[in-house]
């Protein structure tokens, strides 16, 4: 009876060291599913706290027979693996302030660094904020609104002007709010809009609907307080693409820059380049957005595809990808960069090696610390008054 009892404890030991370690391992291996690619999301940006778990299982695991050997093993190499984007983020923290000032130029963001250490414990905590939920637009008998920000000052500020991920058919202005009033906590006004979606309205919907609310902003301005002439955009994936394609399209000094998160940039290379399906089914999502394939439909393609889409009058531009993205290349990201570069437009692509797609969802994480900073260092450079 003894016997049974130390095998099913030893069998406990091991599973419980198996599932830590397969876990863990999600730091550094691409998740072969949806599902696991969100389970990445939270190992990579909170692994600091998976480490802590993993070493204090250590003695509970720990017994002189096989099993317990090799699953204090495992707990200590699942400690290890989860330890590995704070340790890739140290070299990104003390690169980026540089990288910026020579993207450009000189800005003072309030955050004291990129990586705050404490923060990964702490948190980060956002002015609780609430916000203004508005109609912008009436089309096709839908009513389209926008949640808006207003900015902890009484003078006209900058407006960030947020559009959602969900591939251009799922997705809502609720998901990132964290960031939203984190912004609006330090001197900019955000809103953040709902647009129509695939695949019921295709192309140009989505940037029609962003044009929409630009608009209806600037015609509130003073009443909002906002300062129609210094306008960015900021965009999660499918939004990203949304907001570079509105940015590039629009030849409005006013946009004074666009912040893209993980965005594909160019909807052929999407279509040539497809990903997992077992994570995105790309050329499924691609025909509900656009209504077809690039040789159906080459016209739209171009004109949905922000690296196509670059002038000497595109706005200054911030890219922020995922090395190991499962949904969307960081390649998309870096098209676009060589592009910018090749017309001189001011741009930083931010390349965070360890971080998957959505990386920013967890504000206190590596790569949502990181992205704050580098946002707010974007956000006062560009839309700073000339002296």
């Amino acid at each position: 009876m003894v016997r049974v009892v130390m095998a099913l404890v030893d069998s406990a030991r091991l599973i419980f060291s198996i599932i830590l370690l397969a876990t863990a391992s999600l730091a550094v291996v691409i998740a072969p599913t949806h599902f696991l690619w969100m389970v990445a999301v939270g190992v990579t940006e909170l692994g600091h706290m998976l480490l802590f778990i993993c070493l204090a299982a250590i003695p509970f695991v720990w017994s002189s027979s096989w099993a317990g050997k090799s699953s204090a093993l495992m707990c200590l190499a699942a400690a290890v693996l989860a330890s590995i984007p704070v340790l890739r983020a140290i070299r990104v923290d003390h690169e980026l302030p540089a990288e910026l000032r020579a993207a450009f130029g000189e800005a003072t963001p309030s955050r004291s660094a990129p990586l705050v250490y404490g923060d990964l414990f702490k948190g980060i905590s956002p002015l609780e904020i609430s916000a203004e939920t508005l109609v912008y637009s009436t089309t096709d008998g839908q009513e389209l609104s926008l949640d808006f920000y207003r900015a902890q000052s009484e003078r006209a500020v900058p407006l960030v002007v947020v559009i959602h991920a969900g591939s251009w058919q799922s997705g809502d202005n609720r998901d990132f709010i964290s960031m939203d009033r984190y912004l609006a906590g330090h001197g900019y006004a955000v809103a953040d809009i709902v647009y129509r979606l695939a695949p019921r309205w295709k192309f140009p919907a989505a940037t029609d609907d962003t044009r929409a609310a630009i608009v209806f902003l600037r015609s509130h301005a003073e009443k909002f307080k906002i300062d129609p002439n210094r306008i960015v955009l900021l965009g999660r994936s499918a939004g990203g693409q949304i907001a570079l394609t509105v940015a590039y399209s629009a030849k409005d000094p006013a946009i004074r820059g666009v912040i893209s998160f993980y965005a594909p940039t160019d909807l052929y290379y999407s279509w040539e380049n497809p990903g997992n399906p077992l994570v995105l089914d790309t050329k499924t999502i691609l025909i509900d957005y656009l209504g077809g394939s690039p040789a159906e439909a080459p016209a739209i393609y171009n004109d949905a595809s922000p690296t196509r889409l670059v002038t000497p009058d595109s706005p200054p531009t911030l890219l922020l990808h995922g090395g190991r993205d499962e949904l969307v290349s960081f390649h998309q990201s870096a098209r676009l960069a060589k592009r910018l570069d090749e017309v001189g437009i001011p741009h930083l692509n931010l390349l965070l090696p360890w971080a998957t797609h959505g990386f920013d969802y967890i504000l206190r994480g590596p790569g949502g610390q990181i992205s704050t900073y580098a946002i707010e260092y974007f956000l006062e450079a560009v839309t700073r008054e000339p002296r």
